[in-house]
């Protein structure tokens, strides 16, 4: 894995790792001292100073890092944290050079993997609120005193970085409107989709605004709402009737909401790799390669247009 400030929600509990199964092995870092004093601090065997080092190591069986090209490359299983990339071609090349060299490939999807949304996917399954007709979603994070969400240079804006967790079908319609900062990134946008057989979702982003960041899936038969932060949520209320789930306690302090939650996510990886999967059912390469489209669609209705749209071939 790589080393980052809030990388703690990950890997704080090595320990407890160890006894799920799990064992953080390697930390890398561009600076030597940086990685070397995340490890003292987690307990982490070995620390490099660059990714390609890390790359190199033979004992790694998976790793979880923003670089995915690299370590791709390298025959590495990787688990690439959200979004996958800036856009739907460099996703594709993601994909493609997953499946050239043979390795896992995941996007760090989270929320998917919680146990809220499992148990929706399986009271779906069971038509627990008839047919599903819509489904209303807000996702926001005030950040515009955070450089990475404001700068266009850095991938900024609402959609890539908490937008990327709201849909899962491919719409037959997308319309988007939003407003963008001075720097070019969108701070607050709308979609709305509109699927076959009448159904149809709105979805709501700012790094501005507080949003309630519920979400409401409404069937002909019933409501499943699912409380705030949707992202990781521990309570859902199904045709009225609220039940939680609980997530383990942190072995130390976290800068993010339910950041134990990626337990769940990481023994995805772990089932799909003790199983000979190439990718996880949950979360398909097919899933984020459509995912990346929408989104693509969305900022171009908007006027988001980042350095890396531009066409390679052209000089």
């Amino acid at each position: 894995m790589w080393c980052r400030e809030d990388q703690p929600r990950l890997c704080c509990g090595n320990e407890d790792a160890v006894s799920g199964g799990h064992q953080v092995m390697a930390v890398a870092a561009r600076k030597l001292e940086d990685a070397q004093q995340f490890a003292k601090r987690h307990g982490i065997p070995k620390s490099y100073g660059s990714y390609e080092e890390l790359a190199e190591d033979q004992e790694i069986d998976v790793v979880y890092l923003c670089v995915g090209l690299l370590f791709l490359h390298a025959r590495r299983n990787v688990l690439c944290e959200k979004p996958f990339a800036m856009n739907s071609r460099e996703v594709h090349q993601l994909i493609t050079a997953a499946r050239k060299n043979n390795v896992f490939l995941m996007e760090g999807m989270w929320s998917r993997c919680f146990p809220v949304y499992r148990e929706i996917s399986r009271l779906l399954m069971q038509d627990i609120v008839g047919e599903v007709k819509m489904v209303k979603a807000y996702f926001s994070s005030p950040q515009l005193h955070i450089p990475r969400s404001v700068e266009k240079e850095l991938g900024g804006g609402e959609l890539l970085d908490i937008g990327a967790t709201a849909c899962s079908e491919r719409p037959e319609s997308i319309q988007a409107t939003g407003v963008c900062l001075d720097t070019g990134v969108d701070e607050s946008m709308v979609v709305v989709l509109k699927f076959s057989r009448n159904r149809m979702a709105v979805c709501g982003f700012s790094i501005s605004t507080a949003l309630p960041n519920d979400a409401t899936i409404c069937g002909t038969m019933g409501t499943i709402r699912v409380l705030s932060p949707t992202w990781c949520p521990t309570h859902v209320v199904v045709n009225g009737k609220e039940t939680e789930y609980t997530l383990p306690e942190p072995a130390m302090p976290l800068n993010f909401t339910n950041s134990t939650g990626l337990r769940y996510e990481a023994e995805e990886v772990r089932q799909c790799l003790l199983n000979g999967l190439k990718e996880s059912s949950r979360m398909t390469l097919a899933d984020s390669a459509m995912l990346t489209e929408i989104m693509d669609e969305a900022r171009r209705q908007v006027g988001v247009v980042f350095s890396q749209d531009a066409d390679p071939s052209t000089p």
